[in-house]
């Protein structure tokens, strides 16, 4: 059943996410009071790789908060793609720290489904790195994580937050489209001023 917990955190983590999505930097405020209340339901659940996750997301909450904020000679920090060899090297090794973790949590926790929920773990956090970077290709890891998500979520009768799981596929492949969007349109935004600008230098 539903409880008010589920509720609220499901409500603070969905306008994170929307948030995240507009390119927003209320997304990271927003984002750690809802993990705060995922927590707690994790917790209560037995799923302790989330609940380590909801913690992980509140520290880099307040990171991601503090870099988005920084700025480089007064511009604002760019939507951009990462290069191959930048997405290779962390990939593998979330999906060895995945391996390693739910190896622990087999042999000394209760934890349900330590594999998945390792991996779930993993990913986030690869996912929520390259998302403070402002890179493009978090909403790919976030399509990955919320299609392992929803079934292990459902399966511990977490409807409403399985639910929502889904919604944040769909949001992800949307704002996937939406930052692809953005930083084509960062590229040619400073065009128009360098023409008019006999003194800039040319690459």
């Amino acid at each position: 059943m539903t409880g008010a917990l589920e509720i609220c955190a499901n409500v603070g983590a969905t306008l994170a996410i929307w948030l995240a999505g507009r390119n927003s930097i209320h997304t990271w405020w927003t984002g750690m009071l809802g993990c705060a209340l995922f927590a707690l339901l994790f917790y209560q659940s037995r799923l302790y790789a989330d609940v380590l996750l909801q913690l992980f997301f509140i520290g880099s909450s307040a990171l991601g908060w503090w870099y988005w904020r920084r700025r480089s000679s007064g511009v604002e920090r760019p939507i951009a793609a990462a290069d191959f060899a930048s997405l290779a090297w962390p990939t593998a090794a979330a999906l060895l720290v995945a391996a390693a973790y739910a190896g622990l949590l087999l042999h000394f926790t209760d934890a349900y489904a330590p594999f998945i929920d390792s991996a779930v773990l993993a990913l986030s956090v690869l996912a929520q790195l390259l998302l403070m970077k402002r890179r493009i290709e978090n909403w790919a890891f976030w399509l990955l994580v919320n299609s392992l998500a929803v079934p292990l979520y459902a399966s511990r009768g977490l409807y409403l937050t399985a639910l929502l799981y889904a919604c944040y596929w769909v949001h992800a492949l949307v704002a996937w489209w939406q930052w692809r969007r953005l930083a084509a349109a960062a590229l040619v935004m400073p065009a128009p001023a360098m023409a008019g600008t006999s003194s800039a230098r040319q690459p």
